[in-house]
């Protein structure tokens, strides 16, 4: 975003005096970062005072955050925010990357102010983080299998079996609750890799199923090695997560949700999803 020689003093002090949690010193970050790029706001927008967001997200999920083969950090949720940003010339979102396992933490202790990740709404989630309102994305989890595989359909039948999912994620926790309720019965193995190496991993037998969003298959999985079986696990509208209890971070969820509104509103938001999603997992509210 461009900005004037002349106000760079004045946007200085009003960062350090309304910014959003403690994120407007580059020493509190950890991992990469990655500003929004230059251009887009208005010449009156300039004059606003802004506040920066540092926005945590990863760089190894294929088409919804990940690094291209020019080395520029992109993906579903990170042009999202962009389009979003354009829309709140009150605020500069600054990217700053991670493993995902470290992002809701990070948030926590104030290294980030908004976890863009494809994040699902669930309820241990919603009892320690805020979530802004209005869903930019809603889909199904799902069992996910190798192809010639016919022997499971329900998470019952995977009773002594490795499940694949990512630490920390909605998948990780339909399995964990199930195990609450079933004695550990299922062998639960946390990804330690790229979204892409699950194809892999479930394919030569590492693993017997991985858990997946609806749409997430054929993004991991172009060549059709693997197959959803079975009925939806669980269903959900996704959010962006940011702190709770703090009057800055409702502020700026408040914001995001009016931009939400104006890019469903003008086409942007289904644009967005069917160019990097192929599909679009906008238009349905889950109930």
């Amino acid at each position: 975003m461009k900005k004037t020689f002349a106000l760079t003093s004045i946007l200085v002090l009003a960062l350090a005096a309304t910014g959003c949690g403690s994120n407007n010193s580059s020493n509190s970050k950890e991992g990469n970062s990655a500003a929004a790029p230059e251009g887009g706001k208005t010449e009156a927008a300039a004059s606003t005072p802004v506040t920066k967001i540092i926005v945590g997200t990863g760089t190894k999920f294929p088409k919804v955050c990940f690094i291209d083969e020019n080395g520029k950090l992109t993906g579903f949720d990170v042009e999202l925010l962009k389009a979003i940003d354009e829309h709140l010339p009150q605020y500069e979102f600054e990217f700053q990357t991670m493993d995902f396992s470290n992002l809701l933490l990070s948030l926590e202790t104030k290294k980030i102010d908004l976890v863009a990740h494809v994040m699902e709404k669930n309820p241990e989630r919603e009892e320690k983080y805020l979530f802004n309102k209005e869903a930019y994305g809603h889909w199904r989890n799902r069992i996910v299998v190798d192809k010639s595989n016919d022997s499971i359909k329900t998470l019952d039948d995977l009773k002594g079996k490795k499940v694949l999912v990512g630490a920390t994620s909605a998948q990780a926790q339909i399995v964990e609750n199930y195990n609450k309720d079933h004695d550990n019965a299922i062998n639960i193995v946390y990804q330690n890799g790229a979204a892409n190496d699950t194809v892999n991993q479930v394919t030569t037998g590492r693993v017997d199923a991985t858990l997946a969003a609806d749409f997430v298959l054929p993004v991991i999985d172009p060549q059709s090695k693997l197959k959803a079986v079975g009925d939806g696990l669980s269903s959900a509208d996704i959010l962006y997560v940011l702190r709770k209890d703090d009057a800055d971070e409702q502020k700026l969820s408040d914001a995001i949700d009016g931009a939400i509104k104006d890019l469903k509103a003008d086409g942007t938001l289904k644009k967005l999803s069917t160019e990097w999603l192929g599909a679009d997992v906008t238009s349905d509210t889950v109930n």
